[in-house]
């Protein structure tokens, strides 16, 4: 690795520095003995301990790892001696520079618990505020126009078009579509298992016969080994980012103007079974969804069923019709 050079108050060296403590504890036990940081290596190498404890995933650790640099830049020293003015001056910071309430709330939240399981300074969370996110419907394909998307899906073959179909036709996610195997696949009992999907959970979801049917299409076709969808090479899977591409080219092509991505498809599956009257309750559980309020949002979206609904104005016509008839002719 190329040496780093010593630095001081150059922000943007540190942060190019810094940006290697997301490849993992080795890249920075390697870094160790070339540079000085605001930010002590030894309290970095705890606070990744303290969440490997915890459990959280590689994503959720990197995400805090950066949020903590930030501060940590910000500071001009090490974070764990912050004091509460210069935390709410940090706040003030994000707020000036417009940060989006969901980048903020990332860091607050890595925030919290840096000071709470790293540094023991749980009295640091009370001075530290959430911000409200604006609250957007999410947009909802019609079956007409998945439809017309799926038909399109970009070759070569058909590889791309059963990962969109999986991720309509049993409402996955990119990464719950990516890191499918052949094994995930139960055909006797038409389910598919997902294994170790958002929060390290695992659940089953239906396998539908024309989904089954376009999946040996693909298999007959592709012969795919261990992963469903393999990448390049093929010991990896397709990566989200992949199927994003695939997704964007097939809405291109099916003329779509909506606001839509990947994850779209997932709404409009939501969306799809709770207008044909599926339950609320049985669609969280195929979601994964932890809490059935996520899951009630689709209720504001499903709009067959909004539009079905009878108003209460109905009722007030019924009963003039009725007072008419009664009055004395």
């Amino acid at each position: 690795t190329r040496p780093y050079r010593k630095f001081t108050d150059d922000h943007r060296a540190l942060d190019a520095v810094l940006r290697r403590l997301v490849m993992g504890a080795d890249a920075i036990k390697g870094a160790t003995r070339s540079y000085t940081s605001p930010w002590d290596m030894t309290l970095r190498e705890r606070m990744i301990e303290d969440m490997r404890i915890r459990g959280l995933g590689d994503k959720s650790q990197q995400a805090h790892i950066r949020a903590v640099k930030d501060f940590a830049a910000f500071l001009g020293r090490s974070p764990d001696t912050a004091t509460f003015e210069e935390l709410r001056a940090y706040q003030l910071h994000m707020t000036d520079t417009e940060v989006s309430p969901s980048v903020y709330n990332a860091r607050i939240t890595a925030l919290r618990f840096f000071f709470s399981m790293t540094c023991g300074r749980e009295e640091m969370k009370r001075y530290m505020q959430f911000r409200t996110q604006p609250r957007k419907l999410p947009a909802v394909l019609s079956a007409e126009e998945v439809s017309e998307l799926l038909a399109v899906a970009p070759g070569p073959g058909l590889k791309y078009r059963a990962a969109l179909s999986i991720s309509y036709g049993a409402g996955l996610r990119a990464s719950e579509v990516c890191n499918l195997t052949i094994g995930d696949i139960d055909s006797d009992r038409m389910l598919i298992h997902v294994v170790q999907g958002k929060g390290r959970k695992d659940r089953k979801v239906m396998l539908s016969a024309g989904l089954l049917d376009l999946l040996r299409e693909y298999w007959l076709e592709a012969r795919p080994e261990g992963w469903l969808f393999p990448g390049k090479p093929k010991i990896n899977p397709v990566s989200p980012r992949q199927l994003n591409r695939a997704f964007t080219s097939a809405k291109r092509m099916a003329g779509i103007n909506k606001p839509a991505t990947l994850h779209t498809l997932r709404h409009s599956f939501a969306t799809h079974l709770l207008e044909a009257g599926t339950d609320v309750r049985v669609i969280q559980v195929l979601l994964g969804h932890a809490k059935l309020t996520t899951t009630a949002q689709y209720t504001k979206v499903a709009t067959k069923m909004i539009r079905d609904t009878t108003s209460p104005f109905e009722a007030l016509k019924q009963l003039n019709l009725q007072a008419r008839k009664t009055r004395p002719g």
